[in-house]
């Protein structure tokens, strides 16, 4: 018993001294302030898992600098990071365009936005949890079905089956709303908000505050559905992207910790499996252009030049010379001009 209450001293030491070490700003803190304090940076492109519950209770909790950020010990002796319902009181996301009763309370146009932009999903104040994990219906991906927009993904599942929220948020719809059935919408401190549809049941309100892994409601099949399955969207300031660009469902992963939004992935017709194809043969087309580039190489025409000599002065032909610079053998050389070789 001495030595657990030993160790659990030395973790909660170990936590203040790394919670001392890093600089707050005077309150109220903003949340990019929080983020750029907080922020344990891993690679970006690194897989992230579903976040694991502790196996064992709480036993204490410590106060960090801001009072909104607590440090949850175990027994254990695992911590981590938890935010209390009054950290959506430091940031705007929680009160612009808020609205319970629409899917969509936004009033912005694309036209408005940036052609891309970066949004931290993980870091160490916030976790992941994907929110069922499953294969997606041939039939349920992003784009257009038998002539209508879907505007999400469909995973197949059992009715009861637990479905969790994938990052913390604060839920701004729990109702029943047509085509959706039962739907949850929770909005997320980067912006992000996450759809949940079809539920059998609701187990939050509006206005609740969740954590990622928390069991916010159980698979059904209200609404315009064919069977059980979780209809799950992600949406940006009121635009949907293919969810898959941000979650590997089969396998339950995150595919990133920064993720970079395109503008171009909110058309209907944009979906994760082909546009992540042609951005792989876009960069391997770039790669190669960098490559062609790096290997080019010019040469200022000076007085006395001519395209004989110069192709003999760096190892080619005239022919090859001609062909780099759009030029005929005949064509006058003039002084100062730079020439490609190679």
């Amino acid at each position: 018993m001495v030595l657990s209450i030993k160790k659990t001293v030395c973790v909660a030491l170990a936590i203040i001294a790394g919670a001392m070490s890093v600089s707050y700003a005077v309150n109220p803190i903003k949340l990019d302030t929080i983020r750029t304090q907080l922020v344990v940076p891993r690679p970006a492109l690194e897989p992230v898992k579903s976040l694991t519950k502790s196996p064992s209770d709480p036993i204490d909790t410590l106060d960090t600098a801001n009072e909104h950020i607590k440090v949850v010990l175990h027994a254990d002796n695992t911590w981590r990071y938890y935010k209390t319902p009054g950290f959506q009181q430091v940031t705007g996301v929680f009160d612009e365009y808020w609205n319970e009763t629409q899917s969509n309370p936004y009033g912005i146009e694309q036209k408005d936005l940036p052609e891309q932009w970066s949004i931290w999903l993980v870091d160490s104040l916030d976790q992941y949890h994907c929110p069922f994990q499953g294969t997606i219906h041939p039939r349920g991906k992003f784009g257009v079905r038998r002539g209508r927009r879907h505007q999400g993904v469909d995973i197949p599942l059992k009715t009861g089956d637990p479905i969790y929220a994938t990052f913390t948020g604060k839920v701004r719809m729990s109702k029943y709303l047509g085509a959706y059935g039962n739907i949850i919408i929770i909005r997320h401190d980067n912006g992000i908000e996450t759809f949940y549809a079809h539920l059998s049941k609701r187990n939050v309100e509006v206005g609740d505050w969740v954590n990622a892994g928390d069991v916010i409601g159980l698979g059904g099949s209200t609404g315009r559905s064919t069977g059980p399955h979780l209809h799950f969207e992600t949406r940006y300031k009121g635009f949907t992207f293919d969810p898959q660009w941000l979650i590997d469902f089969e396998n339950g992963l995150l595919r990133h910790r920064l993720f970079v939004l395109k503008k171009k992935y909110f058309n209907i017709y944009s979906n994760y499996e082909q546009d992540f194809e042609d951005e792989m043969k876009n960069e391997e087309d770039d790669k190669k252009e960098d490559a062609e580039r790096e290997a080019m190489r010019w040469y200022t025409i000076k007085s006395g030049d001519t395209l004989g000599r110069i192709a003999i002065n760096n190892g080619t032909t005239v022919s090859e010379l001609c062909r780099l610079n759009g030029i005929s053998k005949t064509t006058t050389l003039k002084i100062g001009r730079k020439i490609r070789v190679r």
